[in-house]
Protein backbone atom coordinates (compact mmCIF):
# COMPACT_ATOMS: atom_id res chain seq x y z
CA UNK A 1 0.00 0.00 0.00
CA UNK A 2 1.49 3.53 -0.67
CA UNK A 3 3.33 5.35 2.40
CA UNK A 4 1.37 7.56 4.14
CA UNK A 5 1.86 11.33 3.55
CA UNK A 6 4.15 13.46 6.12
CA UNK A 7 2.29 15.80 8.67
CA UNK A 8 2.29 19.40 6.96
CA UNK A 9 5.45 21.68 8.16
CA UNK A 10 4.40 24.25 11.12
CA UNK A 11 4.49 27.54 9.59
CA UNK A 12 7.80 29.58 9.94
CA UNK A 13 6.63 31.98 12.56
CA UNK A 14 4.83 29.34 14.81
CA UNK A 15 6.46 28.66 18.04
CA UNK A 16 7.96 25.31 19.02
CA UNK A 17 5.15 23.34 21.23
CA UNK A 18 7.76 23.75 24.26
CA UNK A 19 7.83 27.36 23.80
CA UNK A 20 6.21 29.87 26.57
CA UNK A 21 3.85 32.48 25.43
CA UNK A 22 5.92 35.99 25.44
CA UNK A 23 5.01 38.28 28.48
CA UNK A 24 2.18 40.57 27.75
CA UNK A 25 3.52 43.71 28.52
CA UNK A 26 2.26 45.96 31.47
CA UNK A 27 2.40 48.92 29.62
CA UNK A 28 -1.00 50.19 28.57
CA UNK A 29 -0.46 51.71 25.40
CA UNK A 30 -2.58 54.00 22.88
CA UNK A 31 -3.07 51.85 19.84
CA UNK A 32 -0.46 52.73 17.03
CA UNK A 33 -1.49 55.71 15.06
CA UNK A 34 -2.80 54.59 11.28
CA UNK A 35 -1.61 56.86 8.31
CA UNK A 36 -1.71 60.34 8.81
CA UNK A 37 -4.62 61.85 8.74
CA UNK A 38 -6.72 65.30 8.63
CA UNK A 39 -6.50 66.91 11.58
CA UNK A 40 -10.24 66.32 13.14
CA UNK A 41 -12.24 68.25 15.89
CA UNK A 42 -13.07 66.75 18.78
CA UNK A 43 -14.56 68.15 22.33
CA UNK A 44 -10.66 66.35 23.37
CA UNK A 45 -8.82 68.77 21.02
CA UNK A 46 -8.48 72.33 22.92
CA UNK A 47 -8.83 71.16 26.62
CA UNK A 48 -5.93 72.43 28.63
CA UNK A 49 -3.47 70.14 30.49
CA UNK A 50 -4.80 70.08 33.56
CA UNK A 51 -7.71 67.83 31.79
CA UNK A 52 -4.77 65.24 30.71
CA UNK A 53 -3.68 62.48 32.97
CA UNK A 54 -0.20 62.80 31.39
CA UNK A 55 0.17 66.44 31.17
CA UNK A 56 -1.42 67.31 34.57
CA UNK A 57 -0.06 63.95 36.93
CA UNK A 58 1.57 61.08 34.98
CA UNK A 59 5.27 63.20 33.83
CA UNK A 60 5.20 65.53 36.85
CA UNK A 61 6.63 65.54 40.51
CA UNK A 62 3.66 65.40 42.53
CA UNK A 63 4.55 68.32 44.28
CA UNK A 64 4.45 70.51 41.32
CA UNK A 65 0.62 69.46 40.47
CA UNK A 66 -1.29 72.34 40.56
CA UNK A 67 -4.56 73.71 39.43
CA UNK A 68 -6.23 71.24 41.63
CA UNK A 69 -8.94 73.39 42.38
CA UNK A 70 -10.33 76.25 40.83
CA UNK A 71 -13.42 78.35 43.29
CA UNK A 72 -16.71 78.77 42.60
CA UNK A 73 -17.02 82.44 44.31
CA UNK A 74 -15.16 84.78 46.16
CA UNK A 75 -14.04 84.69 50.28
CA UNK A 76 -13.73 87.76 51.17
CA UNK A 77 -11.30 88.86 55.01
CA UNK A 78 -14.41 90.33 55.92
CA UNK A 79 -16.77 87.10 55.30
CA UNK A 80 -17.76 85.72 58.46
CA UNK A 81 -16.20 82.24 58.12
CA UNK A 82 -17.43 78.43 60.31
CA UNK A 83 -16.66 75.46 60.36
CA UNK A 84 -17.63 72.02 61.78
CA UNK A 85 -16.70 68.37 60.14
CA UNK A 86 -14.46 65.34 61.54
CA UNK A 87 -10.97 66.10 63.03
CA UNK A 88 -9.59 67.45 60.01
CA UNK A 89 -11.62 70.36 60.00
CA UNK A 90 -9.70 71.51 62.91
CA UNK A 91 -6.54 71.72 60.27
CA UNK A 92 -8.92 73.78 58.38
CA UNK A 93 -10.11 76.45 60.30
CA UNK A 94 -6.57 77.17 62.68
CA UNK A 95 -5.09 77.51 59.08
CA UNK A 96 -8.22 79.97 57.92
CA UNK A 97 -7.72 81.95 61.38
CA UNK A 98 -3.85 82.09 61.04
CA UNK A 99 -4.14 83.25 57.35
CA UNK A 100 -6.23 86.27 58.37
CA UNK A 101 -9.59 85.58 57.52
CA UNK A 102 -12.70 86.18 59.53
CA UNK A 103 -12.86 82.45 61.00
CA UNK A 104 -15.97 82.73 63.78
CA UNK A 105 -15.86 81.51 67.42
CA UNK A 106 -19.56 81.92 68.30
CA UNK A 107 -18.93 79.55 71.90
CA UNK A 108 -15.51 81.38 73.11
CA UNK A 109 -13.65 80.28 76.34
CA UNK A 110 -14.15 82.16 79.37
CA UNK A 111 -11.22 85.33 79.63
CA UNK A 112 -10.03 83.41 82.90
CA UNK A 113 -8.90 80.04 81.31
CA UNK A 114 -5.34 79.22 79.71
CA UNK A 115 -5.19 78.72 76.63
CA UNK A 116 -3.95 74.62 77.37
CA UNK A 117 -6.56 74.32 79.52
CA UNK A 118 -9.61 76.05 77.17
CA UNK A 119 -8.31 73.69 74.37
CA UNK A 120 -8.75 70.79 76.83
CA UNK A 121 -12.51 71.61 77.39
CA UNK A 122 -12.86 72.03 73.22
CA UNK A 123 -13.13 75.69 73.06
CA UNK A 124 -11.81 77.43 69.60
CA UNK A 125 -11.39 73.80 68.17
CA UNK A 126 -14.59 74.60 65.83
CA UNK A 127 -17.37 77.82 65.63
CA UNK A 128 -18.90 76.24 68.27
CA UNK A 129 -18.18 73.19 71.46
CA UNK A 130 -19.83 70.60 68.76
CA UNK A 131 -17.12 68.36 69.17
CA UNK A 132 -16.40 66.15 65.64
CA UNK A 133 -19.44 66.13 63.65
CA UNK A 134 -18.73 62.78 61.34
CA UNK A 135 -21.46 62.14 59.63
CA UNK A 136 -24.10 64.42 57.72
CA UNK A 137 -26.77 62.63 59.95
CA UNK A 138 -25.34 63.60 63.17
CA UNK A 139 -25.02 67.61 61.40
CA UNK A 140 -28.48 67.18 60.50
CA UNK A 141 -30.38 66.44 63.64
CA UNK A 142 -27.23 69.10 64.90
CA UNK A 143 -29.33 71.63 63.19
CA UNK A 144 -32.85 70.06 64.40
CA UNK A 145 -31.53 70.40 68.22
CA UNK A 146 -30.28 74.10 67.71
CA UNK A 147 -33.88 74.91 66.04
CA UNK A 148 -36.05 72.79 68.46
CA UNK A 149 -36.85 70.36 66.02
CA UNK A 150 -35.95 66.97 67.60
CA UNK A 151 -35.66 66.25 71.26
CA UNK A 152 -33.74 62.97 72.18
CA UNK A 153 -35.27 60.22 73.78
CA UNK A 154 -31.85 59.51 75.38
CA UNK A 155 -30.69 63.39 76.53
CA UNK A 156 -28.06 62.42 79.61
CA UNK A 157 -25.73 59.25 80.19
CA UNK A 158 -25.12 58.64 84.09
CA UNK A 159 -21.43 57.53 84.73
CA UNK A 160 -20.24 56.14 88.28
CA UNK A 161 -18.20 59.56 87.83
CA UNK A 162 -20.85 62.41 86.27
CA UNK A 163 -23.22 63.17 83.69
CA UNK A 164 -22.42 63.30 80.13
CA UNK A 165 -23.70 64.54 77.27
CA UNK A 166 -24.37 61.84 74.82
CA UNK A 167 -24.14 64.19 72.04
CA UNK A 168 -20.76 65.74 73.22
CA UNK A 169 -19.30 62.58 75.19
CA UNK A 170 -15.68 63.75 75.16
CA UNK A 171 -16.51 67.52 75.61
CA UNK A 172 -14.17 67.73 78.91
CA UNK A 173 -11.86 66.15 80.11
CA UNK A 174 -14.32 64.87 83.03
CA UNK A 175 -18.26 64.66 83.09
CA UNK A 176 -20.34 67.04 84.55
CA UNK A 177 -21.35 67.49 88.50
CA UNK A 178 -25.11 67.42 88.22
CA UNK A 179 -27.38 66.95 85.11
CA UNK A 180 -28.39 70.63 85.81
CA UNK A 181 -25.17 71.99 84.69
CA UNK A 182 -25.18 69.52 81.82
CA UNK A 183 -28.13 71.11 80.63
CA UNK A 184 -27.75 74.79 81.08
CA UNK A 185 -24.01 73.60 78.77
CA UNK A 186 -26.22 72.57 76.14
CA UNK A 187 -28.57 75.32 76.29
CA UNK A 188 -25.47 78.00 76.26
CA UNK A 189 -24.11 75.24 73.43
CA UNK A 190 -27.17 75.44 71.04
CA UNK A 191 -27.64 78.98 71.23
CA UNK A 192 -24.05 79.57 70.23
CA UNK A 193 -25.10 76.65 67.28
CA UNK A 194 -27.98 78.83 65.88
CA UNK A 195 -25.41 81.55 65.44
CA UNK A 196 -23.04 79.36 63.64
CA UNK A 197 -26.06 79.01 61.46
CA UNK A 198 -27.57 82.12 61.25
CA UNK A 199 -24.64 84.32 60.82
CA UNK A 200 -22.19 83.14 58.84
CA UNK A 201 -21.27 83.86 54.96
CA UNK A 202 -19.42 80.53 54.47
CA UNK A 203 -20.09 77.22 56.22
CA UNK A 204 -17.16 74.83 55.89
CA UNK A 205 -18.13 71.57 56.87
CA UNK A 206 -15.74 68.32 56.22
CA UNK A 207 -17.41 65.04 55.80
CA UNK A 208 -15.26 62.20 57.37
CA UNK A 209 -17.62 58.99 58.03
CA UNK A 210 -20.54 56.83 57.02
CA UNK A 211 -20.67 54.57 59.93
CA UNK A 212 -22.11 55.91 63.01
CA UNK A 213 -24.50 54.48 65.88
CA UNK A 214 -27.72 55.14 66.69
CA UNK A 215 -30.56 54.99 69.14
CA UNK A 216 -33.23 52.50 68.43
CA UNK A 217 -35.86 54.78 70.19
CA UNK A 218 -35.57 57.88 67.90
CA UNK A 219 -33.31 57.48 65.70
CA UNK A 220 -30.91 60.03 67.25
CA UNK A 221 -26.99 59.65 66.34
CA UNK A 222 -24.65 59.28 68.55
CA UNK A 223 -21.18 60.66 67.57
CA UNK A 224 -19.56 57.49 69.28
CA UNK A 225 -20.44 54.28 70.17
CA UNK A 226 -22.24 54.43 73.63
CA UNK A 227 -19.82 52.74 76.25
CA UNK A 228 -16.79 54.29 74.77
CA UNK A 229 -16.42 57.89 76.18
CA UNK A 230 -19.27 57.12 78.37
CA UNK A 231 -22.79 55.61 78.54
CA UNK A 232 -23.38 52.12 78.61
CA UNK A 233 -24.06 49.87 75.25
CA UNK A 234 -26.96 48.29 74.94
CA UNK A 235 -27.72 46.46 72.09
CA UNK A 236 -31.39 47.05 72.49
CA UNK A 237 -31.06 50.49 72.61
CA UNK A 238 -28.16 50.74 70.32
CA UNK A 239 -27.80 49.76 66.77
CA UNK A 240 -24.59 50.17 64.39
CA UNK A 241 -25.62 51.75 61.04
CA UNK A 242 -23.87 52.23 57.39
CA UNK A 243 -25.33 55.27 55.91
CA UNK A 244 -25.68 54.54 51.99
CA UNK A 245 -25.26 57.10 49.02
CA UNK A 246 -28.89 58.26 49.11
CA UNK A 247 -29.26 58.12 52.98
CA UNK A 248 -25.90 60.98 53.17
CA UNK A 249 -27.30 62.92 50.36
CA UNK A 250 -30.45 63.20 51.53
CA UNK A 251 -29.40 64.08 54.66
CA UNK A 252 -26.80 66.75 53.80
CA UNK A 253 -29.30 68.37 51.26
CA UNK A 254 -32.00 68.80 53.90
CA UNK A 255 -29.21 70.08 56.19
CA UNK A 256 -27.95 72.52 53.69
CA UNK A 257 -31.65 73.52 52.91
CA UNK A 258 -32.42 74.32 56.78
CA UNK A 259 -29.32 76.17 56.72
CA UNK A 260 -30.74 78.47 53.46
CA UNK A 261 -33.51 78.95 55.22
CA UNK A 262 -32.34 80.71 58.39
CA UNK A 263 -29.45 82.47 56.43
CA UNK A 264 -30.54 82.72 52.58
CA UNK A 265 -27.35 84.05 51.41
CA UNK A 266 -25.05 81.70 53.10
CA UNK A 267 -22.17 79.88 50.84
CA UNK A 268 -21.27 76.24 51.69
CA UNK A 269 -18.27 75.04 51.11
CA UNK A 270 -17.80 70.77 51.54
CA UNK A 271 -14.67 68.78 51.81
CA UNK A 272 -13.75 65.11 52.64
CA UNK A 273 -11.55 64.02 55.51
CA UNK A 274 -8.37 62.26 53.88
CA UNK A 275 -8.12 60.38 57.31
CA UNK A 276 -8.69 56.82 57.51
CA UNK A 277 -11.47 55.22 59.87
CA UNK A 278 -9.79 53.97 63.20
CA UNK A 279 -11.87 51.25 63.17
CA UNK A 280 -14.85 49.65 61.39
CA UNK A 281 -18.07 47.99 62.45
CA UNK A 282 -18.71 46.68 59.33
CA UNK A 283 -18.05 43.04 58.48
CA UNK A 284 -15.04 44.21 56.02
CA UNK A 285 -11.38 44.68 56.13
CA UNK A 286 -10.91 48.72 57.62
CA UNK A 287 -8.92 49.52 54.54
CA UNK A 288 -12.13 48.33 52.24
CA UNK A 289 -14.67 50.17 55.02
CA UNK A 290 -12.52 53.12 54.47
CA UNK A 291 -12.58 52.91 51.01
CA UNK A 292 -16.61 52.57 50.86
CA UNK A 293 -16.68 55.48 53.57
CA UNK A 294 -14.65 58.25 51.80
CA UNK A 295 -16.36 56.97 47.98
CA UNK A 296 -19.74 57.52 49.58
CA UNK A 297 -18.91 60.94 50.83
CA UNK A 298 -16.58 62.47 47.73
CA UNK A 299 -19.77 61.32 45.32
CA UNK A 300 -22.61 63.13 47.23
CA UNK A 301 -20.07 66.24 47.85
CA UNK A 302 -19.34 66.03 44.34
CA UNK A 303 -23.07 65.65 43.65
CA UNK A 304 -24.19 68.75 45.77
CA UNK A 305 -21.64 71.05 44.59
CA UNK A 306 -22.76 70.17 40.52
CA UNK A 307 -26.47 70.97 41.70
CA UNK A 308 -25.73 74.37 43.63
CA UNK A 309 -24.18 77.35 42.57
CA UNK A 310 -23.88 78.32 46.27
CA UNK A 311 -22.10 75.19 46.83
CA UNK A 312 -18.37 74.50 46.69
CA UNK A 313 -16.08 71.11 46.55
CA UNK A 314 -12.58 71.40 48.08
CA UNK A 315 -10.28 68.56 46.96
CA UNK A 316 -8.79 68.16 50.43
CA UNK A 317 -8.77 64.48 49.74
CA UNK A 318 -7.64 63.79 46.52
CA UNK A 319 -4.69 66.17 47.71
CA UNK A 320 -3.35 63.94 50.32
CA UNK A 321 -5.13 60.57 49.23
CA UNK A 322 -4.77 60.50 45.54
CA UNK A 323 -2.22 58.03 44.32
CA UNK A 324 0.47 60.06 42.56
CA UNK A 325 0.87 61.21 46.50
CA UNK A 326 2.08 57.79 47.33
CA UNK A 327 1.18 58.53 50.63
CA UNK A 328 3.82 60.76 51.73
CA UNK A 329 1.95 63.01 53.60
CA UNK A 330 0.31 60.74 56.31
CA UNK A 331 2.28 59.93 59.21
CA UNK A 332 4.37 56.43 59.86
CA UNK A 333 0.71 54.89 61.15
CA UNK A 334 -0.48 55.93 57.64
CA UNK A 335 -3.74 58.02 59.12
CA UNK A 336 -2.92 61.02 60.50
CA UNK A 337 -2.02 63.63 58.44
CA UNK A 338 1.43 65.50 58.77
CA UNK A 339 1.84 69.39 59.33
CA UNK A 340 3.59 69.68 55.65
CA UNK A 341 -0.01 67.42 54.49
CA UNK A 342 -2.24 70.15 56.01
CA UNK A 343 -0.03 73.00 54.50
CA UNK A 344 0.02 71.61 50.94
CA UNK A 345 -3.80 70.97 51.38
CA UNK A 346 -4.35 74.61 52.09
CA UNK A 347 -1.48 75.94 49.67
CA UNK A 348 -4.29 75.23 47.16
CA UNK A 349 -6.44 76.76 48.87
CA UNK A 350 -4.67 80.05 49.10
CA UNK A 351 -3.96 79.99 45.58
CA UNK A 352 -7.87 80.69 44.66
CA UNK A 353 -8.72 82.32 48.49
CA UNK A 354 -5.94 84.90 48.69
CA UNK A 355 -7.07 87.30 51.90
CA UNK A 356 -4.30 89.91 51.39
CA UNK A 357 -5.90 90.52 47.65
CA UNK A 358 -8.66 92.01 48.47
CA UNK A 359 -9.17 96.12 49.28
CA UNK A 360 -9.29 96.69 52.84
CA UNK A 361 -7.94 93.62 54.46
CA UNK A 362 -6.19 94.98 57.05
CA UNK A 363 -9.20 97.10 57.98
CA UNK A 364 -11.69 94.57 59.05
CA UNK A 365 -12.66 93.73 62.50
CA UNK A 366 -11.34 91.63 64.78
CA UNK A 367 -14.26 91.26 67.30
CA UNK A 368 -15.30 87.62 66.92
CA UNK A 369 -12.24 86.14 65.38
CA UNK A 370 -11.11 83.28 67.64
CA UNK A 371 -7.35 83.69 68.37
CA UNK A 372 -5.18 83.40 66.26
CA UNK A 373 -3.45 79.44 66.29
CA UNK A 374 0.15 78.58 65.57
CA UNK A 375 0.19 77.15 62.07
CA UNK A 376 2.98 74.53 63.62
CA UNK A 377 0.51 73.28 66.62
CA UNK A 378 -0.95 70.39 64.41
CA UNK A 379 -2.13 68.35 67.39
CA UNK A 380 -6.58 67.60 66.66
CA UNK A 381 -9.16 66.29 68.91
CA UNK A 382 -10.33 62.79 67.75
CA UNK A 383 -12.72 61.21 70.15
CA UNK A 384 -12.98 58.12 67.18
CA UNK A 385 -9.91 57.32 68.01
CA UNK A 386 -10.87 55.80 72.01
CA UNK A 387 -12.58 53.23 69.60
CA UNK A 388 -9.18 51.72 69.22
CA UNK A 389 -7.99 51.98 73.12
CA UNK A 390 -9.94 49.70 74.64
CA UNK A 391 -12.29 52.62 76.74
Amino acid sequence: PPSAAPPPAAPPSAAPPSAAPAAASPSVRAPAAASPEPRRDHPYRDLPDRAFWRRAVGTRNPLTVTDLYRKKFAITPEDRIVTAGSCFAQHIARRLAASGFRFCDYEPAPPVLRAEVARAFNYGVYSARYCNIYTTRQLLQTFERAFGGREPVESVWRDPDGFRDPFRPALEPTPFHSEAELIAARESHLAAVRRVFKESDLFVFTLGLTEAWVSTLDGSVFPLCPGTAGGTFDPARHRFVNFTFAEVYDDLRATIGHLRRVNPTVNVMLTVSPVPLTATRAEEHVMVATSYSKSVLRGVAGQLAAEHDFVDYFPSYEIIAAPPMRGMFYEPNMRAVSPAGVDFVMRHFFAQHDPSAHDGAAARPARDVAAQPDPADDDVICEEMLLDQGL
